[in-house]
Protein backbone atom coordinates (compact mmCIF):
# COMPACT_ATOMS: atom_id res chain seq x y z
CA UNK A 1 0.00 0.00 0.00
CA UNK A 2 1.41 3.66 -0.79
CA UNK A 3 2.23 5.55 1.65
CA UNK A 4 2.41 9.17 2.51
CA UNK A 5 4.93 10.92 4.58
CA UNK A 6 3.92 14.04 6.05
CA UNK A 7 5.66 16.13 8.97
CA UNK A 8 7.28 13.30 10.05
CA UNK A 9 4.72 11.08 10.28
CA UNK A 10 2.76 8.86 7.89
CA UNK A 11 -0.63 7.62 6.72
CA UNK A 12 -2.25 5.13 4.37
CA UNK A 13 -3.48 6.87 1.07
CA UNK A 14 -7.38 7.62 0.79
CA UNK A 15 -7.56 6.82 4.47
CA UNK A 16 -10.60 8.52 5.86
CA UNK A 17 -10.00 11.27 8.59
CA UNK A 18 -11.79 12.41 10.99
CA UNK A 19 -10.62 15.83 12.70
CA UNK A 20 -12.56 16.14 15.25
CA UNK A 21 -11.61 13.15 16.84
CA UNK A 22 -7.60 12.94 15.33
CA UNK A 23 -5.36 11.66 18.05
CA UNK A 24 -1.36 13.04 17.92
CA UNK A 25 -0.29 9.57 18.65
CA UNK A 26 1.08 8.10 15.70
CA UNK A 27 0.03 4.45 15.14
CA UNK A 28 2.15 1.14 16.15
CA UNK A 29 3.78 0.71 12.51
CA UNK A 30 4.79 4.29 13.09
CA UNK A 31 6.68 3.41 16.12
CA UNK A 32 8.00 0.44 14.97
CA UNK A 33 9.80 2.03 12.10
CA UNK A 34 10.67 5.23 13.83
CA UNK A 35 12.56 2.69 16.35
CA UNK A 36 14.28 0.84 13.10
CA UNK A 37 15.27 4.31 11.44
CA UNK A 38 16.79 5.35 14.86
CA UNK A 39 18.98 2.19 14.92
CA UNK A 40 19.83 2.47 11.12
CA UNK A 41 20.84 6.14 11.86
CA UNK A 42 23.03 5.06 14.82
CA UNK A 43 24.98 2.25 13.39
CA UNK A 44 25.61 4.53 10.44
CA UNK A 45 26.94 7.23 12.48
CA UNK A 46 28.50 4.40 14.81
CA UNK A 47 30.34 2.80 11.31
CA UNK A 48 30.96 6.15 10.13
CA UNK A 49 32.81 7.20 13.37
CA UNK A 50 34.87 3.82 13.55
CA UNK A 51 35.85 3.60 9.86
CA UNK A 52 36.85 7.14 10.38
CA UNK A 53 38.96 6.61 13.66
CA UNK A 54 40.65 3.84 12.11
CA UNK A 55 41.32 5.86 8.82
CA UNK A 56 42.70 8.54 11.21
CA UNK A 57 44.83 6.25 13.19
CA UNK A 58 46.11 4.33 9.94
CA UNK A 59 47.62 7.66 8.54
CA UNK A 60 49.41 8.78 11.72
CA UNK A 61 50.60 5.46 12.31
CA UNK A 62 51.91 5.16 8.36
CA UNK A 63 53.48 8.51 8.34
CA UNK A 64 57.38 7.84 7.37
CA UNK A 65 59.99 8.48 10.48
CA UNK A 66 62.14 11.44 9.80
CA UNK A 67 65.65 10.80 10.86
CA UNK A 68 67.48 13.94 11.99
CA UNK A 69 70.20 15.05 9.99
CA UNK A 70 73.60 14.72 11.94
CA UNK A 71 76.14 17.18 11.18
CA UNK A 72 79.69 16.82 12.11
CA UNK A 73 79.18 19.30 14.99
CA UNK A 74 76.99 16.77 16.42
CA UNK A 75 79.72 13.88 15.99
CA UNK A 76 81.70 15.72 17.85
CA UNK A 77 79.51 16.08 20.88
CA UNK A 78 78.75 12.31 21.02
CA UNK A 79 82.40 11.68 21.47
CA UNK A 80 83.28 10.10 25.12
CA UNK A 81 86.43 10.11 26.78
CA UNK A 82 88.18 8.04 29.88
CA UNK A 83 87.62 9.77 33.31
CA UNK A 84 90.48 11.18 35.05
CA UNK A 85 89.65 9.82 38.46
CA UNK A 86 92.10 8.00 40.18
CA UNK A 87 90.71 4.83 42.21
CA UNK A 88 92.97 3.72 45.02
CA UNK A 89 92.67 -0.27 44.32
CA UNK A 90 95.69 -1.48 46.10
CA UNK A 91 94.90 -4.24 48.90
CA UNK A 92 97.10 -6.28 50.72
CA UNK A 93 97.05 -9.20 48.28
CA UNK A 94 98.18 -6.69 45.69
CA UNK A 95 101.19 -5.35 47.47
CA UNK A 96 101.93 -9.52 48.39
CA UNK A 97 102.22 -9.78 44.63
CA UNK A 98 104.12 -6.93 43.65
CA UNK A 99 106.89 -7.98 46.27
CA UNK A 100 107.34 -11.21 45.33
CA UNK A 101 106.22 -11.25 41.35
CA UNK A 102 109.57 -10.90 40.22
CA UNK A 103 111.45 -14.00 42.09
CA UNK A 104 108.38 -16.23 40.84
CA UNK A 105 110.01 -17.87 37.32
CA UNK A 106 109.00 -20.71 34.76
CA UNK A 107 111.09 -23.78 34.61
CA UNK A 108 111.98 -25.59 31.38
CA UNK A 109 113.30 -29.34 31.24
CA UNK A 110 114.18 -30.86 28.36
CA UNK A 111 114.97 -34.53 27.52
CA UNK A 112 117.34 -34.68 24.68
CA UNK A 113 117.55 -38.25 22.32
CA UNK A 114 121.09 -38.44 21.50
CA UNK A 115 123.41 -40.57 20.17
CA UNK A 116 126.39 -42.51 21.73
CA UNK A 117 128.86 -40.77 20.59
CA UNK A 118 127.57 -37.16 20.42
CA UNK A 119 127.61 -34.87 23.40
CA UNK A 120 124.41 -32.87 24.36
CA UNK A 121 126.79 -29.52 24.47
CA UNK A 122 127.83 -30.29 20.74
CA UNK A 123 124.42 -30.98 19.24
CA UNK A 124 123.29 -27.40 20.95
CA UNK A 125 126.41 -25.41 19.86
CA UNK A 126 125.78 -26.57 16.59
CA UNK A 127 122.55 -25.08 14.98
CA UNK A 128 122.45 -27.30 11.73
CA UNK A 129 121.60 -30.43 14.33
CA UNK A 130 118.33 -30.18 16.02
CA UNK A 131 117.88 -32.99 17.99
CA UNK A 132 114.16 -34.62 19.17
CA UNK A 133 113.52 -32.81 22.62
CA UNK A 134 110.84 -33.59 24.79
CA UNK A 135 109.90 -31.71 27.87
CA UNK A 136 107.93 -30.61 30.33
CA UNK A 137 107.23 -27.26 31.91
CA UNK A 138 106.31 -26.01 35.72
CA UNK A 139 107.07 -22.81 38.13
CA UNK A 140 109.93 -21.96 40.69
CA UNK A 141 110.94 -19.39 42.71
CA UNK A 142 114.31 -17.30 43.57
CA UNK A 143 114.91 -17.68 47.18
CA UNK A 144 118.78 -16.96 47.48
CA UNK A 145 121.61 -14.92 45.80
CA UNK A 146 124.95 -15.32 46.29
CA UNK A 147 127.76 -13.91 44.47
CA UNK A 148 127.41 -14.88 40.40
CA UNK A 149 125.20 -17.37 41.47
CA UNK A 150 120.95 -17.75 42.44
CA UNK A 151 119.52 -20.55 43.54
CA UNK A 152 115.85 -21.75 42.23
CA UNK A 153 113.44 -24.41 44.44
CA UNK A 154 110.91 -26.21 42.16
CA UNK A 155 109.51 -29.47 42.29
CA UNK A 156 111.35 -32.82 41.72
CA UNK A 157 108.29 -33.92 39.27
CA UNK A 158 108.63 -30.89 36.99
CA UNK A 159 112.59 -31.64 36.14
CA UNK A 160 112.85 -35.69 36.66
CA UNK A 161 114.10 -37.34 33.44
CA UNK A 162 115.62 -34.37 31.73
CA UNK A 163 119.09 -33.85 31.19
CA UNK A 164 119.04 -30.07 30.02
CA UNK A 165 117.39 -27.19 32.21
CA UNK A 166 115.98 -23.48 31.25
CA UNK A 167 114.38 -20.87 33.98
CA UNK A 168 112.27 -18.07 32.30
CA UNK A 169 112.54 -14.70 34.25
CA UNK A 170 109.27 -12.41 34.95
CA UNK A 171 110.37 -9.97 32.23
CA UNK A 172 110.90 -13.09 29.53
CA UNK A 173 114.86 -13.27 29.88
CA UNK A 174 115.83 -17.04 29.24
CA UNK A 175 118.68 -18.61 31.66
CA UNK A 176 120.05 -21.87 31.39
CA UNK A 177 120.36 -23.50 34.91
CA UNK A 178 122.21 -26.67 36.49
CA UNK A 179 120.69 -28.99 39.12
CA UNK A 180 121.81 -28.98 42.93
CA UNK A 181 120.22 -31.51 44.25
CA UNK A 182 116.69 -33.50 44.00
CA UNK A 183 114.43 -35.27 46.41
CA UNK A 184 111.49 -37.53 45.03
CA UNK A 185 110.29 -38.27 48.43
CA UNK A 186 109.80 -34.75 49.20
CA UNK A 187 109.11 -33.75 45.35
CA UNK A 188 111.43 -31.34 45.69
CA UNK A 189 114.60 -29.82 43.43
CA UNK A 190 117.02 -27.01 43.54
CA UNK A 191 118.47 -25.50 40.31
CA UNK A 192 121.19 -22.63 40.50
CA UNK A 193 121.44 -20.05 37.55
CA UNK A 194 123.44 -17.02 37.01
CA UNK A 195 122.66 -14.21 39.26
CA UNK A 196 123.39 -11.33 36.88
CA UNK A 197 120.18 -10.75 35.93
CA UNK A 198 118.36 -11.63 39.33
CA UNK A 199 116.65 -8.50 40.91
CA UNK A 200 113.67 -10.27 43.20
CA UNK A 201 114.56 -12.80 46.02
CA UNK A 202 112.02 -14.46 47.96
CA UNK A 203 111.64 -15.49 51.72
CA UNK A 204 109.90 -18.10 53.68
CA UNK A 205 107.41 -17.37 56.34
CA UNK A 206 106.89 -19.58 58.80
CA UNK A 207 104.40 -22.57 57.96
CA UNK A 208 103.75 -23.42 61.18
CA UNK A 209 102.07 -20.01 62.26
CA UNK A 210 99.15 -20.16 59.28
CA UNK A 211 95.87 -20.12 60.22
CA UNK A 212 92.95 -21.93 58.57
CA UNK A 213 90.62 -19.24 56.87
CA UNK A 214 93.55 -16.82 56.06
CA UNK A 215 94.03 -15.58 52.37
CA UNK A 216 96.51 -17.43 50.05
CA UNK A 217 98.12 -16.32 46.75
CA UNK A 218 99.48 -18.77 44.43
CA UNK A 219 101.52 -17.93 41.62
CA UNK A 220 102.87 -19.39 38.97
CA UNK A 221 102.72 -20.36 35.36
CA UNK A 222 99.62 -22.84 34.29
CA UNK A 223 99.82 -24.15 31.10
CA UNK A 224 103.25 -22.80 30.45
CA UNK A 225 105.18 -19.55 30.33
CA UNK A 226 102.53 -18.38 27.94
CA UNK A 227 100.54 -17.41 31.13
CA UNK A 228 103.86 -16.77 33.66
CA UNK A 229 103.40 -15.29 36.91
CA UNK A 230 99.30 -15.72 36.48
CA UNK A 231 97.93 -14.98 40.37
CA UNK A 232 94.90 -16.82 42.03
CA UNK A 233 93.77 -16.38 45.10
CA UNK A 234 91.90 -18.73 48.04
CA UNK A 235 92.31 -19.47 51.23
CA UNK A 236 94.12 -22.19 53.69
CA UNK A 237 91.42 -24.94 54.11
CA UNK A 238 93.91 -26.96 56.63
CA UNK A 239 97.29 -26.37 57.49
CA UNK A 240 98.31 -30.55 58.39
CA UNK A 241 96.92 -32.64 55.84
CA UNK A 242 98.39 -36.26 54.62
CA UNK A 243 98.45 -37.93 51.54
CA UNK A 244 100.00 -40.87 49.81
CA UNK A 245 102.58 -40.31 47.54
CA UNK A 246 103.65 -42.04 44.36
CA UNK A 247 106.28 -41.24 41.92
CA UNK A 248 106.35 -40.59 38.29
CA UNK A 249 106.53 -44.07 37.73
CA UNK A 250 103.52 -45.05 39.75
CA UNK A 251 105.36 -46.12 42.64
CA UNK A 252 104.61 -44.90 46.54
CA UNK A 253 107.44 -42.75 48.10
CA UNK A 254 105.21 -42.82 51.50
CA UNK A 255 103.26 -39.78 52.92
CA UNK A 256 103.73 -36.17 52.70
CA UNK A 257 102.23 -33.38 55.27
CA UNK A 258 100.89 -30.54 53.48
CA UNK A 259 98.95 -27.08 53.43
CA UNK A 260 95.64 -27.78 51.70
CA UNK A 261 93.99 -24.58 50.25
CA UNK A 262 91.09 -23.47 47.40
CA UNK A 263 93.47 -21.03 45.44
CA UNK A 264 93.64 -22.36 42.00
CA UNK A 265 96.39 -24.85 41.32
CA UNK A 266 96.68 -25.71 37.70
CA UNK A 267 99.19 -27.80 35.68
CA UNK A 268 102.44 -25.77 35.67
CA UNK A 269 101.66 -24.13 38.48
CA UNK A 270 103.92 -27.09 40.45
CA UNK A 271 106.90 -25.49 41.99
CA UNK A 272 105.64 -22.15 42.60
CA UNK A 273 104.83 -20.24 45.47
CA UNK A 274 102.10 -20.33 47.79
CA UNK A 275 102.70 -16.87 49.58
CA UNK A 276 100.79 -15.19 52.67
CA UNK A 277 99.61 -11.30 52.66
CA UNK A 278 103.21 -10.50 53.30
CA UNK A 279 104.20 -11.77 50.28
CA UNK A 280 105.91 -14.62 51.97
CA UNK A 281 106.64 -18.15 51.11
CA UNK A 282 104.58 -20.14 53.25
CA UNK A 283 104.25 -23.54 50.33
CA UNK A 284 105.48 -24.37 47.12
CA UNK A 285 103.00 -25.67 45.30
CA UNK A 286 103.05 -29.54 44.69
CA UNK A 287 99.74 -31.25 43.44
CA UNK A 288 96.25 -31.04 42.84
CA UNK A 289 93.35 -33.44 43.87
CA UNK A 290 90.99 -33.63 40.26
CA UNK A 291 88.96 -37.04 41.05
CA UNK A 292 88.41 -39.29 43.90
CA UNK A 293 86.83 -42.69 44.58
CA UNK A 294 86.12 -45.37 42.15
CA UNK A 295 83.64 -43.57 40.20
CA UNK A 296 85.94 -40.37 39.78
CA UNK A 297 83.83 -38.00 41.08
CA UNK A 298 85.35 -34.30 39.99
CA UNK A 299 86.60 -31.86 42.66
CA UNK A 300 87.37 -28.95 42.50
CA UNK A 301 89.32 -26.55 45.00
CA UNK A 302 91.89 -28.71 46.65
CA UNK A 303 95.09 -28.08 45.84
CA UNK A 304 98.38 -28.77 47.98
CA UNK A 305 101.91 -26.87 49.32
CA UNK A 306 104.69 -28.26 50.63
CA UNK A 307 105.13 -26.52 53.64
CA UNK A 308 107.81 -24.03 53.94
CA UNK A 309 109.48 -25.32 56.88
CA UNK A 310 109.66 -28.42 55.67
CA UNK A 311 110.88 -26.71 52.13
CA UNK A 312 113.46 -25.00 54.15
CA UNK A 313 114.69 -27.89 55.84
CA UNK A 314 114.82 -30.08 52.80
CA UNK A 315 116.78 -27.71 50.23
CA UNK A 316 119.48 -26.77 52.33
CA UNK A 317 120.33 -30.48 52.36
CA UNK A 318 119.70 -30.61 49.54
CA UNK A 319 122.33 -27.43 48.44
CA UNK A 320 124.53 -29.10 50.92
CA UNK A 321 124.92 -32.72 50.07
CA UNK A 322 123.10 -32.97 46.82
CA UNK A 323 120.45 -34.93 48.11
CA UNK A 324 118.66 -35.39 51.47
CA UNK A 325 120.46 -37.74 54.21
CA UNK A 326 117.50 -38.86 56.11
CA UNK A 327 117.90 -40.46 59.99
CA UNK A 328 116.57 -44.04 59.78
CA UNK A 329 115.35 -46.44 62.53
CA UNK A 330 115.20 -49.35 59.97
CA UNK A 331 112.13 -51.06 60.63
CA UNK A 332 108.97 -51.99 59.77
CA UNK A 333 105.92 -50.19 61.58
CA UNK A 334 102.30 -50.01 61.57
CA UNK A 335 99.91 -47.94 63.45
CA UNK A 336 98.47 -49.60 66.41
CA UNK A 337 94.79 -48.46 65.52
CA UNK A 338 95.10 -50.71 62.92
CA UNK A 339 95.51 -54.24 65.12
CA UNK A 340 92.72 -54.85 66.80
CA UNK A 341 92.21 -54.89 70.78
CA UNK A 342 92.67 -58.97 71.09
CA UNK A 343 95.91 -59.04 69.10
CA UNK A 344 96.73 -55.94 71.66
CA UNK A 345 96.29 -57.92 74.65
CA UNK A 346 97.07 -61.36 73.88
CA UNK A 347 100.51 -61.00 71.75
CA UNK A 348 100.88 -57.33 72.26
CA UNK A 349 100.57 -57.55 76.13
CA UNK A 350 99.41 -53.43 75.91
CA UNK A 351 97.75 -52.13 79.10
CA UNK A 352 94.30 -50.79 78.20
CA UNK A 353 95.48 -47.36 78.79
CA UNK A 354 97.17 -47.79 75.61
CA UNK A 355 95.68 -46.90 72.66
CA UNK A 356 98.01 -45.17 69.95
CA UNK A 357 101.71 -45.47 68.88
CA UNK A 358 103.55 -47.58 66.33
CA UNK A 359 104.23 -51.07 66.34
CA UNK A 360 106.98 -52.46 65.09
CA UNK A 361 106.80 -55.37 62.89
CA UNK A 362 110.03 -56.37 61.57
CA UNK A 363 113.83 -54.68 62.39
CA UNK A 364 116.47 -54.50 59.89
CA UNK A 365 119.84 -56.55 60.12
CA UNK A 366 121.77 -52.94 59.95
CA UNK A 367 119.21 -50.81 62.18
CA UNK A 368 120.44 -48.92 64.98
CA UNK A 369 117.97 -51.21 67.02
CA UNK A 370 119.71 -54.10 66.75
CA UNK A 371 122.12 -52.60 69.83
CA UNK A 372 119.20 -52.01 71.75
CA UNK A 373 116.50 -54.62 73.49
CA UNK A 374 113.64 -52.76 71.49
CA UNK A 375 112.08 -55.84 69.73
CA UNK A 376 109.50 -56.77 67.55
CA UNK A 377 105.65 -56.67 68.75
CA UNK A 378 106.86 -53.55 71.00
CA UNK A 379 104.87 -50.25 70.66
CA UNK A 380 106.66 -46.79 70.19
CA UNK A 381 105.06 -44.51 72.24
CA UNK A 382 107.52 -41.47 72.22
CA UNK A 383 110.90 -40.26 70.52
CA UNK A 384 112.45 -37.52 72.72
CA UNK A 385 109.91 -35.48 74.46
CA UNK A 386 107.67 -35.71 70.99
CA UNK A 387 104.47 -38.08 71.94
CA UNK A 388 104.10 -41.01 68.73
CA UNK A 389 100.66 -41.44 68.01
CA UNK A 390 101.09 -43.33 64.37
CA UNK A 391 103.28 -43.61 61.30
CA UNK A 392 103.31 -39.83 60.30
CA UNK A 393 104.05 -38.62 64.14
CA UNK A 394 106.82 -40.67 63.96
CA UNK A 395 108.11 -39.80 60.28
CA UNK A 396 108.06 -36.04 61.42
CA UNK A 397 110.00 -36.78 64.99
CA UNK A 398 112.39 -38.71 63.13
CA UNK A 399 112.84 -35.84 60.39
CA UNK A 400 113.85 -32.95 62.84
CA UNK A 401 117.27 -34.88 63.56
CA UNK A 402 120.20 -35.21 61.89
CA UNK A 403 122.36 -38.74 60.88
CA UNK A 404 124.19 -39.23 64.02
CA UNK A 405 122.39 -37.75 66.71
CA UNK A 406 121.07 -39.48 69.75
CA UNK A 407 117.53 -40.06 71.13
CA UNK A 408 115.36 -41.55 73.23
CA UNK A 409 112.85 -44.03 72.41
CA UNK A 410 110.35 -44.95 74.82
CA UNK A 411 108.28 -48.19 74.40
CA UNK A 412 106.11 -50.69 75.40
CA UNK A 413 107.84 -54.12 75.96
CA UNK A 414 105.27 -57.00 77.84
CA UNK A 415 102.99 -54.30 79.72
CA UNK A 416 106.19 -52.69 81.13
CA UNK A 417 106.87 -48.95 79.78
CA UNK A 418 110.60 -48.32 78.52
CA UNK A 419 113.36 -46.41 76.91
CA UNK A 420 116.46 -46.82 74.95
CA UNK A 421 119.31 -44.67 73.75
CA UNK A 422 119.60 -44.66 70.18
CA UNK A 423 122.03 -43.30 67.50
CA UNK A 424 120.19 -42.73 64.11
CA UNK A 425 122.23 -43.94 60.95
CA UNK A 426 121.97 -42.96 57.57
CA UNK A 427 118.47 -44.19 55.95
CA UNK A 428 118.86 -47.08 53.69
Amino acid sequence: MDKQEFEGEYYEKNEPQDTATHSTQPKKGWQTGKSLLVGLLGGVIGAGLLLGGMKYYQNKTEQPVTVPKITMKDQKNGQTKVSDLKVNVDTQATKAFEKIKGAVVSVEAYKTSVKADQRIDDLFSNSNIKPPVSGSSGSGVIYKKVGSVAYVVTNNHVIAGADKYAIILADGKKIPAQVVGKDAVTDLAVLKVESKDIKTIASFGDSNNIKVGETALAIGSPLGSNYATSLTQGIISAKKRTLDVTNSKGVSTGQATVIQTDAAINPGNSGGPLINLAGQVIGINSMKLTSTGAQGTSVEGMGFAIPSNEVVSIINQLVAHGKVQRPALGVMIVNLSYINKEYQTNKLHLPAKVTSGVVITEINPKSPLKKTKIKANDVIVKLDDKKITDVLSLREALYEHQVGDKITISYYHHKQLKTAQVTLSLEG
